[in-house]
């Protein structure tokens, strides 16, 4: 039998040609032409940046791809921010800029660094303006994982069409434009939490945190049913035509987040104070019922439980009132509400992102923890809040009660003592997984949120500063 039939001299010579620059080169060759530098888009979505993320005085930032530095100057001016510049290509900042970096050392600096690599600084917040679009196709996720570890909270704008500056040099510089719907699953597949988006010509917008402890934390929301009825929820109301929840801009109005712990009984003549103060009341379950039976209105319910006796806590149905309904809830509790005031939520569960991708060309995900308090705190800052009272959320028992009211769905749970900075709590095990995964999110959230926290384990932890290896 014969395999070859013929045997090469010589081996066939391959040519290969490419003649683009290594990035770095060619943004130094880019930074060296005027006409690059006459527009800076961080330099305007610097006072969006500070907007969305109302940044306190001195707080740390990283100007994620920093080119000319006018971005970074305006945080630093305007935002009172403690900027750190980076960017691969040093001869990237303006000339009048360049000096600050000795004369404004204390609040400006510049770090030469590739973000397709770790970096080597930290900061509460990021500003990357105009960079991703740019990064070649194979580094974006590195990029993105980059960015997201270095900064607790990013502000992305990203070009979603063609740039026309690279025929300057004969090269296209856009080498990842897609559409805000891509851009979107990027930040879902990160499991972030989307305080704000928008999509407007041209651009993509998010402003995000990325969870501290990763997926660890975003897994352990765990399903109380079994994950087939999950999905034939989900698969029932997406299909009703509710209004979704979306993203909203940051604004300074106060809420209060009421659970139905036991120190809701004792605190609900300060619940009334604030609400005659004008302060909005989210209702969490069955704290619905008991606050309209105090007299006092909620402006908004929040229900995630997907078990169909969750219906019960809507009565009533109150005119002014919202009801956030995850997409999880039985159908039941969309039955009883007008279409007109309810909106749909979707958490992170991937158990049902296929039906949530086939029904809609967007939805944003609110991760969280194993309770409504744990997504209502991620729900209502996408919302735009970030000023927070939050009362009977207690994760503990008070005198053998585990709410303020009856509920019967929760008798006879096991009851578990714990010792936290010297303090005896009794709980129910779901309080401790509640109390830990709070704290982690506290930690994620950051400057994102401003809490009040009424009595409780909740609150002994914050005022104490006990250690949750306690718990």
């Amino acid at each position: 039998m014969t395999f070859f039939s013929a045997v090469f001299s010589e081996p066939p010579v391959v040519k290969i040609s490419n003649n683009r620059p290594l990035e770095k080169d060619l943004y130094k060759m880019m930074w060296n032409i005027p006409a690059y530098r006459r527009v800076a888009p961080g330099e305007h979505a610097a006072f969006e940046f500070l907007k969305q993320a109302k940044p306190p005085v001195g707080a740390s930032v990283i100007d994620l791809g920093c080119g000319t530095g006018r971005g970074g100057l305006n945080l630093a001016v305007f935002g009172s921010m403690n900027v750190t510049m980076v960017d691969f290509a040093s001869n990237c900042l303006d000339e009048d800029i360049v000096p600050m970096l000795e004369t404004q050392k204390h609040v400006m600096r510049f770090v030469e660094a590739d973000l397709s690599q770790p970096l080597p600084v930290q900061a509460a917040y990021g500003f990357c303006t105009d960079v991703m679009e740019h990064i070649r196709p194979h580094h974006v996720d590195r990029v993105l994982n980059n960015c997201l570890a270095a900064c607790q909270h990013v502000f992305f704008q990203i070009a979603t069409e063609d740039d026309v500056m690279g025929e300057l040099v004969g090269h296209k510089l856009h080498l990842s434009v897609h559409s805000y719907e891509w851009w979107l699953n990027k930040f879902k597949e990160r499991d972030c939490i989307i305080h704000w988006s928008k999509e407007a010509p041209g651009y993509a917008y998010f402003y995000v945190s990325a969870w501290v402890t990763g997926s660890e934390v975003v897994d352990s929301g765990k399903l109380n049913v079994e994950e087939e009825m999950i999905r034939g929820h989900v698969k029932e109301n997406v299909g009703r035509g509710f209004q979704q929840v979306e993203p909203h801009s940051a604004n300074d109005v106060e809420v209060m987040l009421v659970g139905g712990g036991p120190s809701l009984a004792k605190n609900i003549d300060k619940i009334k104070e604030l609400r005659k103060n004008g302060v909005k009341l989210i209702a969490l379950n069955n704290a619905y019922q008991f606050c309209i039976e105090q007299g006092v209105m909620p402006s908004a319910m929040v229900v995630v439980d997907a078990r169909d006796f969750n219906a019960r806590f809507l009565d009533p149905i109150i005119p002014d009132c919202k009801y956030f309904l995850a997409s999880q809830c039985h159908p039941s509790l969309f039955d009883k509400i007008p279409k007109e005031q309810t909106y749909i939520w979707h958490t992170s569960a991937n158990v049902v992102k296929d039906i949530l991708d086939e029904q809609y060309k967007v939805w944003w995900p609110i991760p969280g923890g194993s309770t409504v308090l744990l997504r209502a705190i991620p729900l209502f800052r996408m919302l735009g809040f970030k000023r927070f009272h939050i009362f009977g959320c207690d994760s503990c028992l008070e005198e053998g009660k585990h709410h303020a009211y009856e509920q019967k769905e929760n008798d006879g749970q096991m009851v578990v003592p714990v010792n936290v900075g010297g303090k005896i709590f009794h709980c129910n095990p779901w309080m401790i997984s509640q109390a830990q995964e709070f704290m982690d999110l506290i930690k994620m959230m950051g400057d994102e949120i401003e809490l009040e926290i009424y009595d409780g384990l909740l609150h002994h932890i914050l005022e104490t500063g006990a250690s949750l290896a306690d718990l």
